[in-house]
């Protein structure tokens, strides 16, 4: 499963890191969970998405401890994943798989027997006639970013996503001339992480070719920020942690992982999104560390010491 194979990517290109460092990146993490066993989010909450940010930063750095394991696990069998909307439903899926391969409890074994077909029919139901998934019911167009969502669900699931054909059309009909990938279809202007999203998705669909490929590498040069890391868009003019990890994970992917000499993404790192203390923040800008950019900025420095 892509989640999973770019967790053990990480983890093993954090092993080649100062182990100080590490750790206070772990225990920056340690420091975001709650009493009822979830981590905080940005207004002070446990938060389902948060919580699985955090269960993927300490997963790559061996924090999962067993007593974090089993509160967080206290935490997501309060959940009813049946009423997630699909960003939530993917952390409660991917934190839920991470406890149970760490000898923790299986939580799907407290879902119904229909448990997998009615998350299915719920997938389903997000299929919009573009060929994508939509946010939610009520949408009526695709966007990227949630069908990657909805796509890497269906690994969650053990299946294939259906009318795979339809979904890869979808996303060439995203792709702009500038290379890149739009979110929705009105957009005009590439952004990084929906070609990131894009780009994943259609290699795993083996939709790629050579010419995307070359397309995409030419808009990934139009989003290098001078900082060291690479920006949201071309119009942008900073860089930040997400849009980093994604554009050089899609780099790296596509055999161009020294687009930005890493000497200098480390630098940006380190100077404009790491906190001494522990944690990382989203951009030069930012004044809040949280669990989603810790683990960008762990993955950056686990793909900075390994390529895949």
């Amino acid at each position: 499963m892509y989640l999973f194979t770019l967790a053990d990517r990480i983890a093993r290109g954090l092993r080649q890191v100062d182990l100080v460092r590490i750790e206070h990146h772990r225990r920056f993490l340690l420091t975001q969970q709650l009493s009822d066993g979830g981590f905080r989010g940005r207004e002070g909450d446990s938060d389902l998405y948060y919580t699985g940010f955090a269960v993927r930063g300490l997963a790559v750095t061996g924090g999962l401890t067993s007593s974090i394991r089993d509160s967080t696990a206290a935490f997501l069998s309060e959940q009813d994943p049946l009423e997630l909307n699909v960003i939530d439903l993917l952390s409660w899926f991917y934190s839920a798989l991470v406890i149970q391969a760490s000898n923790g409890p299986n939580l799907l074994d407290n879902q119904p027997p229909e448990f997998i077909n009615r998350v299915a029919i719920r997938l389903e139901s997000l299929r919009t006639s573009d060929g994508g998934y939509a946010k939610s019911r009520d949408g009526t167009a695709g966007s990227t970013y949630h069908s990657f969502l909805v796509a890497l669900t269906w690994q969650m699931l053990g299946r294939a996503v259906p009318r795979p054909n339809a979904l890869i059309q979808f996303l060439y009909d995203r792709q702009r001339e500038d290379g890149g990938f739009v979110e929705i279809d009105p957009m005009k202007r590439s952004g990084t992480n929906p070609t990131a999203a894009a780009v994943a998705l259609l290699s795993d669909l083996n939709g790629m070719d050579d010419d995307i490929r070359s397309d995409v590498l030419g808009f990934l040069t139009d989003v290098v920020s001078g900082e060291g890391g690479f920006q949201a868009n071309a119009r942008i003019p900073f860089a930040d942690g997400l849009s980093t990890f994604t554009g050089l994970l899609t780099a790296q992917d596509l055999g161009r992982g020294d687009m930005i000499p890493s000497d200098r993404i480390h630098e940006f790192l380190t100077c404009a999104l790491e906190r001494e203390e522990g944690g990382f923040m989203g951009a030069s800008w930012d004044q809040q560390a949280d669990a989603e950019y810790t683990f960008y900025g762990l993955g950056i420095l686990g793909l900075l010491n390994t390529e895949s």
